[in-house]
C-alpha cells in the first residue's frame, strides 16, 4: 500500500519542478496547518543537509522533542521525514497522504508540494519543540518558505539550479535569501555571501549573523574553538561533517537559546555523535570506500580538499556519473588530479546523462584511466575486483551515484 501512495505520488505532476507557492498556500489553508513548534529553515547550495543533522543532534541531546523535513533521499522515501531523529513508518506517512489528497482536491501539485505537506501535517499532530525544515530548490518559491521560520539559514551559495535561480552568485543569493522573514533573525554560513544577500536581510528588517564577520571558528589538533560577539567555545569535539556547517549550527543555537536552552555538554555529546550518510562516509575496510553526494563544482571541491589531505599508499579509484543538468565540466577540472582511475556509467533515472554524453564530455576533457560500463553497479563490482588493499574507492556525483551503491552495499556481502 505504502508503494502504490509513491507510485501515486510521482504521477502527480508532469513537471518534476514548479516553482511557487500558491497551491501549497491554499492547501495549508484548507488545512489550517500552523506549527507551534520553534520553525528553523535551512537553505543553500551545499552543506544544507549537514547543518540540519548538526542542529537535530544538538537539540535531541539537549532532551527537545524534534522533527526534520530533508530531501532528496537516499533508500528510502521516510528518511525525509524524522521525528526524535527517527525516519517515521509507514503509516504514518500514509495517514499523511490521505489527510494531503483529501485537502488538495483541484490544486495541482507537484511530488514534492505533497510530500513537504505530508510532512508539516506530521509535525502538526506532535507537540514538538523544534522543527527544523530544508529547502529543496532555492528558497523564495520553494514549498518550504510556505512556512514562517523563527530563525533563517542560508549555509553556501554556489552556481547550482542555474535554469531556476539565476546564473550569478548574486542572482541566486537573492532566492535563497527570500526565506529571511522581517524581524526575524537570519544567519549566513557562506564565507563571502553576496551583497544581494545582505541588503535583502537589511531591506526587510531581519537580524543577518554573517560566518567571518559575526561569528568565526578555528580548527585546533582533534579539536575546534568557536566564538561569537556574545559566546565562546573552546575544545570542542571535532565531526565527521564539515565545521563551517556546524559553525553555523552554533550560531542558530545560541540565537535560540532563550526559547531553546542547551547546556555546553549536550553540544559535545551531539558533535561526536552527529553523522549524514552520504558525506564523505567512510567505510572502513581492506579496501576502504568513500561515498559522497558532491555533485556541483563547489561540493566536489570539498571531496577533492578531503582526499588531498587523506592520502593513501595505493590508488584512489572513482565510481562516477552525474545528472545532466549539473556542471560536470568544472566538477572535472578540480578533481581529476586526485583520481587515478575513472569508472563511469549512466544513472537508472531520465535525469541522468547519457552513456554517449559522459564518453564524449570524458574525451573531450583528455580524462586518463577511464572506461564506461552499462550500470554504476557493474562500474562498481568492476572497481572492486580490480582494486588493491592499499586502494580506496571513491564513490561520487550524485545521490543517484551514492543511492545504488549504498543498495548494493545492503543486499550484499561485499565490503
Amino acid at each position: 500500500m505504502f508503494e502504490s501512495w509513491l507510485d501515486w505520488i510521482k504521477s502527480l505532476s508532469m513537471k518534476e519542478i514548479d516553482l511557487g507557492l500558491d497551491r501549497v498556500h491554499q492547501v495549508l489553508k484548507r488545512l489550517d496547518l500552523s506549527l507551534e513548534s520553534t520553525v528553523i529553515t535551512v537553505a543553500g547550495t551545499n552543506g544544507k543537509g549537514s547543518t540540519v543533522a548538526g542542529l537535530e543532534a544538538i537539540y535531541l541531546e539537549a532532551s527537545k522533542s524534534t522533527g526534520a523535513f530533508t530531501s532528496p533521499y537516499l533508500l528510502h522515501y521516510n528518511e525525509q521525514v524524522r521525528l526524535q531523529g527517527k525516519p517515521v513508518s509507514d503509516q504514518i506517512l500514509i495517514d499523511a497522504f490521505q489527510e494531503i489528497k483529501k485537502h488538495s482536491e483541484n490544486i495541482p501539485l507537484t511530488p514534492f508540494e505533497f510530500g513537504t505537506l505530508a510532512a508539516l501535517w506530521v509535525f502538526k499532530q506532535h507537540r514538538l519543540d523544534v522543527v527544523i525544515l530544508e529547502v529543496g530548490l532555492g528558497g523564495r518559491l520553494d514549498a518550504v518558505n510556505a512556512i514562517d521560520s523563527d530563525v533563517s539559514v542560508v549555509t553556501s551559495i554556489a552556481l547550482d539550479h542555474m535554469e531556476w535561480l539565476g546564473t550569478t552568485r548574486e542572482a541566486i543569493a537573492r532566492e535563497k535569501s527570500g526565506i529571511f522573514r522581517p524581524g526575524k533573525p537570519a544567519v549566513c554560513g557562506d564565507f563571502d555571501p553576496p551583497l544581494t544577500l545582505i541588503q535583502h536581510a537589511e531591506a526587510i528588517g531581519s537580524p543577518l549573523f554573517c560566518q567571518r564577520r559575526d561569528f568565526e571558528y578555528q580548527e585546533n589538533g582533534f579539536h575546534w574553538n568557536w566564538w561569537s560577539d556574545n559566546k565562546q567555545f573552546c575544545d570542542l569535539p571535532k565531526t565527521a561533517l564539515a565545521l563551517q556547517n556546524m559553525s553555523t549550527v552554533l550560531k542558530v543555537v545560541e540565537l535560540l537559546q532563550p526559547s531553546l536552552p542547551v547546556k555546553r555538554e549536550a553540544i559535545d555529546r551531539a558533535l561526536k555523535r552527529v553523522t549524514l550518510p552520504g558525506r564523505i562516509q567512510v567505510i572502513p575496510g581492506k579496501i576502504k570506500k568513500i561515498l559522497d553526494v558532491s555533485h556541483n563544482p563547489a561540493s566536489v571541491a570539498l571531496l577533492s580538499d578531503y582526499l588531498k589531505k587523506n592520502p593513501v599508499l595505493g590508488k584512489t579509484r572513482a565510481v562516477f556519473s552525474m545528472l545532466k543538468d549539473k556542471d560536470i565540466f568544472t566538477s572535472l577540472k578540480v578533481i581529476k588530479n586526485v583520481i587515478d582511475h575513472w569508472y563511469i556509467a549512466p544513472l537508472r533515472t531520465s535525469r541522468g546523462m547519457s552513456e554517449d554524453k559522459l564518453r564524449d564530455i570524458f574525451q573531450k576533457e583528455n580524462m586518463k584511466n577511464w572506461k564506461m560500463y552499462a550500470c554504476i553497479e557493474d562500474a562498481y563490482k568492476t572497481e572492486l575486483d580490480d582494486a588493491n588493499e592499499n586502494d580506496r574507492i571513491v564513490v561520487f556525483g550524485s545521490f543517484h551515484t551514492v543511492a545504488e551503491i549504498l543498495r548494493l552495499l545492503s543486499l550484499t556481502d561485499v565490503q
